[in-house]
């Protein structure tokens, strides 16, 4: 072999290896590659995606609509930033987006994140109200039953949203504010 094959064949053999070397130390040490994952979405208020179990698939499911139903938002998130916690216990928070990371993104479900996935989103008006809220039964000290709304509207306190009747004047029609 002459010479400048060694000296070619050294340099090629070099970048590999630092190829290697720099891809290893970005991936495994410095934990430098976005997770995405999915994560609980709250039907109630955000556009979910919804994922139905298919038995015809091979899943396990229990018959039952609503247990078969999960909703579920996406989450793209640096992996440096995710703790090192197992995600079943209550303490780990690994699929937040603080608000000053940068690389962290949350995606709801619309009509272009929909067909790209191949799923459907839900809607939070239909959801509620095929879905409503029940309000829990407390017991007082007595052994009576008392509403106990699931609000965090403190007790005595009212929620002003500009629909109640007290807001309308002129029988329902809006007056305009002087």
């Amino acid at each position: 072999m002459d010479k400048k094959s060694k000296i070619f064949f050294l340099v090629f053999f070099l970048l590999i290896v630092g190829s290697v070397a720099a891809t290893y130390y970005r991936y495994v040490v410095a934990r430098d590659y976005i997770i995405q994952s999915e994560t609980d979405c709250d039907p109630y208020t955000e556009a979910c995606f919804v994922y139905v179990c298919d038995p015809e698939a091979g899943e396990e499911c229990t018959g039952d609509p609503i247990e078969d139903t999960s909703y579920y938002k996406l989450i793209n998130r640096n992996a440096k930033h995710i703790p090192l916690c197992d995600p079943s216990d209550e303490n780990c928070e690994a699929l937040i987006c603080p608000l000053d990371e940068v690389d962290c993104t949350v995606t709801l479900c619309d009509p272009v994140t929909a067909e790209e996935n191949g799923v459907e989103c839900s809607d939070p008006v239909a959801y509620s109200l095929e879905n409503p809220i029940e309000e829990e039964e407390v017991l007082d000290e007595e052994g009576g039953a008392v509403d106990v709304p699931e609000s965090d509207v403190p007790a005595g306190e009212t929620v002003q949203d500009g629909t109640s009747v007290e807001n309308m004047g002129d029988g329902g029609n809006v007056v305009p504010k002087n």
